[in-house]
């Protein structure tokens, strides 16, 4: 028997070109892989499960059986599927959890399949990337990826360039348990009002190609860190309306605790209410994510991780069959 295994790393989204839609494009974006949390499942296709039938188990089990559904329709597996999640990345906190599950689920059933599907049909199977393509590509590729944004008849957003993070560069996370962000049918109207308003966000794609891109290029984190704090209050102000603040309001005060430690590059990714601070130095991150989490409130989790190195993989076991 068969068995696929699917890793994905979790994604932090830094901000949008254009939420609005002034030009031809709308949305785009830019974001990068983290390697924790992260999502990891195993499919395979058991005699056990009947043809067309899907079970599901281990966190977020639901939401796995919807895009394994999803997923075998698209790409044609009729057989039985059995979908075991046994990492998931926490859900409505602004880390892609429902992308990254999704692709990670769909790219399995392909495998399975024996397809080797490009990122076009995984954003259909999984029914994923029509607004923010970051955690699409942050799958198929590593480093920092900067889309486009999308057009009425685009299946996702191209990505227009991408840059490996520096080896020596640490993400502190923090994470407010038991709090979410922004997601859903509200999401949805937010940002269908937005479109309607024609609300600006003028300095974000300057302040990415002039600062954030070069800074990070040259390995300068002050440049980067610099860029990337001020488009974080840029598009957050554009966000202010819907979630109380420019931040989060749980995400704030660790967004000022982390600038108050010095931290260059700090912000909340997508609506929160992750919140992260970019750091040159392993033994730097350390120090800063202790003095964090010293100061943080009850439920608060602080983490060290580095930037994801790999992009999501497929892994193939084959088990043999007992014979009794």
């Amino acid at each position: 028997m068969t068995e696929i295994v699917v890793r994905a790393p979790a994604r932090l989204h830094f901000g949008m070109l254009d939420p609005a839609g002034l030009d031809g494009r709308r949305f785009g974006g830019f974001g990068v892989g983290v390697e924790s949390p992260r999502v990891v499942v195993h499919l395979e296709s058991p005699d056990s499960v009947a043809a067309g039938d899907v079970l599901a188990l281990g966190p977020q089990a639901e939401r796995a059986e919807r895009f394994a559904r999803h997923a075998a329709s698209t790409f044609g597996f009729g057989r039985g599927l059995q979908v075991r999640v046994e990492e998931a990345i926490p859900p409505h906190a602004g880390l892609g959890s429902g992308t990254k599950l999704g692709i990670a689920v769909a790219r399995g059933v392909a495998a399975l399949a024996g397809l080797d599907p490009s990122p076009e049909a995984l954003a259909r199977a999984s029914g994923r990337g029509a607004r923010s393509s970051v955690g699409l590509w942050t799958f198929a590729e590593t480093g920092l990826v900067v889309e486009a944004g999308v057009r009425d008849q685009d299946p996702l957003s191209p990505v227009v360039t991408r840059h490996p993070m520096p080896c020596d560069w640490r993400c502190v996370l923090a994470l407010a348990e038991g709090l979410e962000g922004l997601s859903g049918v509200k999401e949805e109207r937010f940002f269908d009002a937005l479109g309607a308003t024609r609300r600006v966000q003028p300095n974000v794609a300057r302040r990415l190609l002039t600062g954030l891109l070069p800074g990070l290029m040259a390995g300068d984190i002050e440049e980067f860190g610099a860029a990337l704090t001020a488009i974080q209050r840029e598009v957050g102000q554009t966000f202010a309306p819907q979630q109380g603040g420019i931040f989060h309001p749980s995400a704030a005060p660790l967004v000022d605790a982390l600038l108050a430690l010095d931290v260059k590059a700090v912000g909340q990714s997508s609506w929160g209410p992750s919140v992260y601070g970019i750091v040159d130095g392993p033994d730097l991150a350390s120090r800063v994510a202790r003095e964090l989490a010293a100061g943080a409130p009850a439920g608060t989790r602080v983490n060290v991780v580095d930037f994801d190195r790999h992009g999501g993989t497929v892994e193939r076991r084959l088990h043999e069959r007992c014979r009794v």
